[in-house]
């Protein structure tokens, strides 16, 4: 199934799109792959999304990836003796561990560990930051807070410290079953990361999963964007979670560290996922607002490897809809005059690597001379990632004899990944590579691509060669 543009698509499985059918909806609309989240899934759910997601592989005949979303630690107040309690701005509230149901003037935060954390004149946002409370003073067991705004709390709401640094786990004990649910399954591509502080986060996990899967940081605390060239180096991924990181820094300074994560990753040739709110009308609307398709269209011209839907398509009234709708707008984004020269313009030196030096070679050579693809062979998905690094004009077909592999590459911005087994020998190796170009479509014959691999073929690592090939008329290599 050749998509007609470059960056991938992330939808969000749930409650309206969990039967096989609309998976394969989603899919031929174009969903590149799939996130199922933690927080709202169950594991005997999650084991039965994952088996309709490869049923509709198997039926489409490409790979297709899948991400699961851990929830994190979710920090919550406790109850109230009446559901909520009204607050006036200026007064008192008290935070404590008392389990008592709160009312106007104090209620229970069930989470020792922010008592530790906090200190005078940090902020604590409650319910995404509609009730704004400022520490007065803290003294282990209880925080004294100034209300500044907002005017309701109620049960269970949410609580954001974005001055605070929590010594806790990015791993909460419901976040460690969920991770040994899905290493057990050895079906999942991806596992996201919420609420990460340090790199320290990502290598706790790093020690369980191994290389099992992909370790995608999601960054929506400003203590990770503190030291986020770290987190990009431990990371497979990022994403950027827009929600979360809107509510604990300025939302006015979101857009601006959404290029700048975008182009980070970019310079490390990291997937980078945006995400939340991007079609957010279409989850009771046909259509999406007009601002709603400028975000989108500006993350495809940053150059992002992938959008996402969240609610849009998990638990809206459009799922297809919105996939549709989001996938025409990357379509129209790439092929737009001033698509190419963005592109350009961001593309970053290559670093001292063979593989780096390869993928230059091989965009300026098919750019230069107008070849059909650049074909990439690649058992551990790096060879791949740095073509796609390199964001050439030309189309990219990934080849790999590990299915893991290239459902992992389906997040990655211009791979089209095809599952073959190892060639063996060169002529096998161009054979199959041409023969692949125009059974996907991508050429036909009389046309040039080039082929990147590594000599002795099948060595992972080891990528060392470009041959330029004619297709001949059989769909073999031209003399």
């Amino acid at each position: 199934m050749r998509r007609l543009r470059k960056v991938k698509i992330l939808a969000t499985l749930g409650p309206a799109s969990s039967d096989e059918g609309t998976i394969q909806k989603l899919h031929e609309a174009g969903a590149d792959l799939f996130r199922i989240n933690m927080s709202h899934s169950s594991h005997d759910m999650m084991r039965t999304l994952i088996e309709r997601i490869r049923n509709v592989e198997k039926r489409c005949g490409h790979p297709i990836g899948i991400l699961a979303d851990l929830q994190g630690p979710k920090l919550r107040v406790g109850k109230f003796a009446e559901g909520s309690a009204q607050l006036v701005a200026g007064q008192t509230f008290t935070l404590d561990q008392d389990e008592t149901p709160g009312d106007s003037t104090r209620a229970q935060l069930p989470h020792p560990e922010i008592f530790d954390a906090v200190q005078p004149g940090h902020r604590l946002l409650i319910d995404d930051g509609r009730l704004h409370l400022k520490a007065v003073s803290c003294d282990g067991k209880s925080i004294v807070c100034t209300v500044v705004s907002g005017t309701k709390i109620s049960d269970r709401k949410g609580v954001s410290l974005p001055d605070s640094t929590l010594g806790v786990s990015a791993l909460t004990p419901k976040d460690h079953l969920d991770l040994d649910a899905v290493l057990a399954t050895d079906d999942v591509d991806w596992v996201a990361l919420s609420f990460i502080q340090r790199p320290e986060d990502i290598a706790e996990v790093r020690k369980i999963a191994r290389s099992r899967v992909g370790l995608m940081a999601k960054i929506e605390k400003p203590q990770a964007i503190e030291r986020i060239d770290e987190i990009i180096e431990l990371s497979d991924a990022l994403m950027v979670a827009r929600g979360d990181l809107g509510v604990e820094m300025p939302i006015e300074s979101v857009p601006g560290l959404q290029k700048q994560l975008t182009r980070a990753c970019r310079r490390a040739g990291k997937p980078v996922v945006v995400a939340t709110q991007m079609l957010e009308s279409m989850i009771t609307a046909p259509v999406p607002t007009r601002a709603e398709v400028s975000d989108v269209a500006t993350a495809v011209f940053e150059g992002a490897d992938a959008i996402m839907l969240s609610a849009e398509s998990a638990a809206g009234d459009y799922p297809v809809e919105a996939v549709s709708t989001m996938a025409a707008i990357a379509r129209k984004v790439e092929t737009d005059p001033n698509y190419t020269g963005i592109m350009q313009a961001q593309r970053s030196e290559p670093e001292a690597t063979g593989a780096d030096a390869i993928s230059l070679a091989a965009r300026q050579i098919a750019e230069t001379l107008k070849l059909s693809a650049i074909v990439c062979y690649t058992s551990s998905g790096t060879t791949g990632m740095r073509t796609s690094r390199e964001r050439p004009q030309v189309p990219i077909i990934a080849l790999s004899p590990v299915i893991q592999t290239a459902r992992r590459l389906s997040v990655v911005w211009g791979l089209h990944c095809v599952v073959t087994e190892d060639a063996h020998d060169l002529d096998d190796m161009v054979d199959r590579a041409c023969r692949i170009v125009v059974r996907e479509e991508f050429g036909k014959p009389g046309d040039r691509v080039i082929i990147s691999a590594g000599v002795p073929l099948g060595t992972p690592g080891a990528t060392n060669m470009l041959r330029i090939a004619y297709i001949g008329s059989d769909g073999l290599t031209g003399i």
